[in-house]
């Protein structure tokens, strides 16, 4: 009996006018930033934060997005073209982002916030912790329309084959199994923050997610196929080296959020 996988050949480009067309990821990429918007302004209005503030607050955590995600990738995984041709760094529309460097940027910005608003940085992660699985799920959803970061051959029966990409057997959709994973947790932590007052524990939702975002990623990464020739040669590649940080980070955090270290905000 043959197997029936999922064939897909599905354009990255919405529709075309001229040489130019909208593409899904650029599309998921904002839905996620816009819906992740109006989740946080319901938290801030029950606190009496004004809108004004996360509209800074949403300025900075595109732009930390945008450059962490673009130089982590332009670093961590191909610094020798990169460094070699500095100018490539900026044409982001080529393709080319990296969640950990998003991550890094994210915390760089919120920095940065935090000095001009003068709000407490974990006051500032619990909240946004919130959302930014969420906007993770959707980013994940436009590699999949893009059809790319996908996993080893699979037998598995929603195996897709990437068409598009020339391929013919079946991989594991890796792009939805991250996805549907941060969608999970940022269901978890819109739960425990608006039923179970989970931000009264400073840190809880900033290290929990932490733990869990980083943990599926580092998981899934042993069926993703690399992303570089590099990685073929390490027993962890270059995803799962860059999750482990930030997993003993979200695992500090809970500790110190147990024992009541973490301070007022």
């Amino acid at each position: 009996m043959t197997a029936l996988y999922i064939h897909w050949n599905v354009n990255p480009e919405i529709f075309t006018i001229g040489d130019w067309g909208p593409r899904w990821y650029g599309v998921l990429f904002a839905l996620g930033f816009v819906i992740g918007y109006y989740i946080m302004l319901k938290f801030f209005k029950k606190e009496g934060i004004k809108q004004e503030v996360l509209d800074s607050l949403t300025m900075h955590i595109f732009l930390g997005t945008l450059i962490g995600a673009r130089l982590g990738h332009c670093l961590f995984y191909e610094p020798s073209y990169y460094l070699s041709n500095p100018v490539k760094i900026l044409m982001v529309w080529q393709g080319g982002l990296a969640s950990h460097g998003a991550a890094v940027g994210i915390l760089i910005a919120l920095f940065l916030f935090i000095k001009k608003q003068k709000k407490p940085f974990i006051w500032i992660m619990d909240n946004v912790m919130i959302v930014i699985p969420f906007a993770l799920f959707c980013i994940r959803l436009g590699n999949l329309m893009n059809s790319e970061i996908y996993g080893h051959v699979t037998n598995l029966p929603w195996g897709i084959i990437f068409e598009r990409n020339g391929e013919t057997e079946p991989k594991h959709p890796t792009q939805l199994y991250e996805g549907l994973s941060y969608l999970l947790i940022s269901v978890l932590m819109y739960y425990l923050a608006e039923y179970k007052n989970a931000k009264e524990q400073k840190g809880l939702i900033f290290g929990l997610s932490f733990i869990l975002l980083f943990s599926a990623r580092f998981l899934i990464e042993f069926v993703k196929e690399n992303q570089v020739d590099f990685e073929k040669t390490m027993t962890l590649n270059m995803g799962q080296l860059l999750s482990v940080p930030f997993i003993l980070l979200g695992f500090v955090i809970l500790v110190l959020s147990f024992n009541k270290k973490l301070g007022k905000g």
